[in-house]
């Protein structure tokens, strides 16, 4: 598997990993206040989980460019 396509699919796990992760978020906020404790672990881990997603698609686009010009 080429160096883009394995982008491609870590890409597409990371923006799984994200999605549950909002979700979780959400969830949380609608049973508030019940497990309001959890908040910051839930927030933190959405916010790592889209960190990473952005990082890997910023890096996925200079893959890309980079294969473009070859």
């Amino acid at each position: 598997m080429s160096d883009i396509e394995e982008l491609k699919a870590r890409v597409k796990k990371l923006s799984a990993r994200a999605t549950n992760a909002k979700m979780n978020l959400h969830d949380l906020s609608e049973e508030l206040p019940v497990d309001w404790e959890k908040i910051m672990d839930v927030a933190q881990a959405t916010h790592d989980a889209y960190a990473e997603l952005t990082a890997a698609r910023a890096e996925l686009k200079q893959a890309e460019k980079a294969a473009a010009a070859s």
